[in-house]
């Protein structure tokens, strides 16, 4: 373990992290504190941006200060279908815009419990459909961290059902696979989990799905359709209560002879790849900025 992760598992620690995801009701108004909806240049590390509504999303368009391919990245941001973007998201796509050179989209969806799954995944949908009116469906990637990441796996599945023209890859990044996370194997996990906790994940999950059983595929993808399904790269964690349902759901993958690159974060908690300060964090960002330029190289 890095001193960088070291200091961050402090921080995570001395900010009450796991306690507030222990709590039942979430407390989503307080973690709502530390959305950021208006980026600023500085923060987005010198992007150009603009921001527009499309299906009750809001969606900012970021372009790096140098263009190298007509790629998109479209990201679809963690924290529990409740809240977010944070200052984290904004960073780290900020990042991979800049490094890999091409043009990005933040889609700050609809969030419960003022919304549910159906209208949250619809509108994820119709930004992915606005999305291939500029940009040919092959030179689009899609990418997801937590609850993002769900969104993006389910996006997928939608496609496949209704025959759409599919992205050329998804970027998973530790995400939400079975909302009920009700996998054995998870509570044993919930004791080296410096972030995540069982009672404040499902409860984020319950909010989000109104009436529906948490294990519809609308908010479950581990339940969904997994045959013809685009090239997934899936970042997974030790230290993530999520982990055991995506053990599963690259089980399925690959029964399905689907393609799946699984990248293991030894040690590592959730959302890893787009955490400060940590070196482990920055490998993870190359290896998301390479899965990129190899896709925009081999086009």
């Amino acid at each position: 373990m890095s001193l960088g992760y070291s200091l961050v598992k402090l921080f995570l620690k001395l900010k009450g992290e796991k306690k507030s995801w222990s709590e039942d009701p979430i407390n989503y108004v307080k973690k709502r504190k530390q959305d950021i909806y208006k980026p600023s240049s500085f923060l987005l590390s010198g992007c150009s941006f603009k921001t527009k509504k499309i299906a009750d999303s809001s969606v900012t368009f970021l372009e790096p200060k140098q263009l190298k391919s007509d790629f998109l990245l479209i990201y679809c941001h963690g924290g529990a279908f409740v809240y977010g973007p944070t200052r984290e998201n904004w960073v780290a796509l900020a990042k991979i815009a800049n490094q890999s050179k091409i043009c990005a989209w933040m889609v700050d969806y609809p969030k419960a419990p003022e919304n549910k799954i159906e209208h949250i995944t619809d509108s994820v949908f119709k930004v992915y459909t606005e999305a291939t009116k500029s940009y040919d469906p092959s030179k689009i990637i899609v990418m997801g961290d937590s609850a993002g990441g769900s969104l993006i796996l389910t996006l997928a599945q939608r496609l496949v059902s209704e025959g759409s023209t599919l992205p050329n890859r998804l970027i998973a990044i530790t995400p939400v696979v079975d909302a009920s996370v009700s996998n054995v194997d998870i509570p044993k996990v919930d004791l080296i989990d410096p972030i995540l906790s069982l009672k404040g994940v499902r409860s984020a999950n319950l909010m989000c799905v109104g009436e529906l059983p948490l294990k519809t595929p609308l908010i479950s993808p581990l339940y969904g359709e997994f045959k013809g399904l685009p090239s997934i790269h899936l970042f997974m964690a030790t230290n993530d209560i999520l982990t055991p349902d995506q053990e599963l759901f690259v089980e399925k993958i690959r029964n399905s002879n689907g393609e799946i690159e699984v990248i293991r974060g030894e040690g590592m908690p959730h959302v890893w790849p787009i955490l400060p300060f940590m070196p482990e964090a920055k490998t993870g960002l190359k290896k998301i900025i390479s899965i990129i330029n190899s896709a925009v190289d081999n086009e």
